[in-house]
């Protein structure tokens, strides 16, 4: 084993502050939208537009984070996860802070709705966006509730993950023999093909007569989770491969971390203009800008990640800026941060008779305490004691690695949601 290559397993810090970058992101999206900033044609307001940039962060994160113990059985040979056990994880993951934070909604903002059991099945089991017939006139779901589009996608893909890694892992051990990189090269092939995918599907979200919520579902997403995937194969063949050659390659990849975050900046800044979609999420979209928004976003993702990912474990640079004890926290509470910031940013702005009327500068510090309070909450009182109780279940040495966590997702791509609004 290269001690140089980048850690394949255990609690890596500095990806609880991705999370936290990703997850402050849409937060600031959400306000700015609510306050009507992205509207606002004076000034830079529309680069607040971008802060959508934390769905394809959070997708590359759960590509790499969950695929990687079957990259790991695909090139090593060792027993890949076990189905049940995997699927029993996320589900004790996601789902108990996710029920609390249904049923306040409905107990407060969708009262109305606390009688209709088809409102609680499919926001119970996660299958809104599915819906043919909805009663919330938007398509990302109910006011209060719409970031959950990006869960949906997410646990979605979490159901096809075994079976797409068994698919790839059998390409991969077509070639046959026990050299490392020709498996890992054909497992890149197969994720490439994977990836592509999403094209396609893009191009079908554009026929008339197709539902017109397809552009939530996750066969659009491919390419964001994929890119995740092909990292987590160049960290475990960094790992494996004695020649050093990919280590090599990953080290000076972390080692340009600045340059790469620098792209990303660019890209943030191009994601954030019409280019990739209309600012408005009522207006619908267009074939080419939908398709810009998959690839751009994609890109500045994987610029911001990829440096991370395959940093080897201790890079100063990236744990202190990553790893520090605020981003840390920031990171583990990520996913209450996601569940409840639309809801409590929501119901701030009706209360208050602002919406479209509020002021980012004021209104963002409130917001973020508030949104942070909940989530803290909820880290403490939900899901941290269900992972003590699922660790203490699990089967020796099958615990949930804290790395292995899901990547919060969170607010909607501008042109995703137009799309699903243009068919």
């Amino acid at each position: 084993m290269n001690p140089e290559a980048p850690p394949i397993s255990g609690h890596q810090n500095t990806f609880d502050g991705l999370r936290a970058v990703a997850a402050l992101a849409v937060l600031t999206f959400h306000v700015a939208g609510s306050a009507g900033a992205t509207l606002d044609p004076s000034g830079a307001w529309w680069l607040y537009n971008g802060g959508q940039i934390g769905v394809p962060i959070f997708f590359t994160l759960s590509g790499l984070l969950l695929y990687r113990p079957w990259a790991a059985a695909a090139l090593d040979g060792r027993a890949a996860p076990k189905p049940r056990e995997y699927v029993r994880k996320r589900a004790l993951r996601i789902l108990p802070a996710y029920w609390v934070m249904i049923v306040c909604y409905l107990a407060t903002a969708g009262r109305e709705h606390v009688g209709d059991p088809g409102t609680w099945a499919s926001l119970l089991t996660l299958t809104q966006t599915y819906l043919p017939n909805p009663w919330w006139d938007g398509d990302l779901g109910p006011a209060h509730l719409g970031q959950v589009w990006s869960l949906v996608a997410e646990v979605g893909w979490y159901a096809t993950l075994p079976l797409t890694a068994v698919v790839l892992g059998w390409y991969a051990r077509r070639a046959g023999g026990d050299d490392v990189g020709v498996r890992a090269r054909r497992l890149l092939c197969g994720i490439g093909a994977y990836a592509a995918l999403s094209l396609p599907y893009t191009a079908a979200m554009f026929v008339h007569g197709t539902h017109p919520r397809m552009g939530l579902w996750p066969p659009r997403f491919f390419a964001w989770f994929a890119i995740g995937m092909a990292l987590a194969v160049l960290t475990v063949w960094a790992r494996l491969d004695e020649r050093r050659p990919v280590a090599a390659l990953c080290r000076a990849v972390a080692d340009s971390w600045a340059a790469c975050w620098a792209g990303a900046a660019a890209l943030y800044v191009v994601v954030s203009t019409p280019v990739t979609g209309p600012v408005s999420l009522q207006t619908p979209d267009a074939f080419w800008t939908s398709l810009f928004d998959l690839v751009l976003s994609g890109l500045c993702a994987a610029a911001l990640v990829a440096p991370v990912a395959l940093a080897p474990a201790g890079h100063p640079a990236l744990e202190a800026i990553l790893g520090n004890p605020v981003m840390r926290f920031l990171g583990r509470i990520s996913y209450g941060l996601f569940l409840w910031q639309t809801l409590i940013i929501v119901s701030w702005y009706s209360a208050a008779d602002r919406v479209f009327r509020g002021d980012v500068a004021t209104d963002l510090p409130l917001m973020a305490a508030a949104s942070i309070a909940a989530a803290t909450l909820s880290y403490y009182l939900v899901e941290r004691p269900v992972q003590g109780l699922a660790r203490r279940r699990s089967p020796r040495g099958s615990a949930t690695s804290p790395a292995e966590a899901p990547a919060a997702p969170t607010a909607p791509p501008t042109s995703t949601a137009s799309t699903a609004s243009s068919n």
